[in-house]
């Protein structure tokens, strides 16, 4: 019997140390993993970010070659009267699917007024775009008779992508249809 007298009073008190350490532990865990969840979702926003961005930079470039397409199915010289202005699109088209992407493409026609025929109004004819140093203006050279000024503007649909700082990409190029 006095061993289990001795088993009873052998009981000692233990420090908390490792139960302060468990706590710690787990603490410094949680807050490592709030942090890689605080990355993840940074990376993922900006990942979204670079996605949009770049489709809209490829919307805009497939808009400029749609542009030189509709220009060269216009007869500009004769007596047609509908020159391509303007054009603007979204994307995407149909289906289910709400549109991401307003494209709006503004055409400007550069060169003496017989290349540009009916084109030649106030607002889409460039007639002598260059002004050299010493202010003497010169005529387009007969090289540039037909050239096209296309501006491309591509802006993200407003309320459609949620994305903390919107899409909008500008796209100027200089064609020959």
């Amino acid at each position: 019997m006095r061993r289990n007298i001795d088993i009873l009073n052998k009981t000692k008190m233990r420090s908390g140390m490792a139960m302060i350490m468990a706590i710690a532990f787990l603490v410094i865990i949680a807050g490592m993993m709030a942090v890689m969840m605080n990355m993840t979702s940074v990376t993922t926003a900006r990942t979204e970010q670079m996605y949009f961005k770049e489709q809209a930079q490829l919307l805009a470039k497939s808009a400029t070659e749609f542009a030189v397409l509709a220009i060269s199915g216009h007869n500009r010289l004769g007596n047609n009267t509908s020159c391509v202005i303007r054009i603007n699109s979204q994307f995407p088209v149909g289906g289910t699917v709400a549109p991401y992407f307003d494209i709006n493409t503004t055409i400007r026609y550069i060169g003496l007024n017989a290349a540009a025929g009916t084109c030649a109004g106030a607002n889409n004819y460039i007639p002598t775009p260059f002004t050299p140093v010493g202010g003497v203006i010169h005529p387009i050279a007969p090289e540039s008779d037909g050239t096209v000024l296309i501006d491309v503007y591509v802006r993200d649909t407003p309320g459609q992508l949620n994305l903390s700082n919107p899409i909008a990409y500008h796209r100027r190029t200089l064609q020959k249809p």
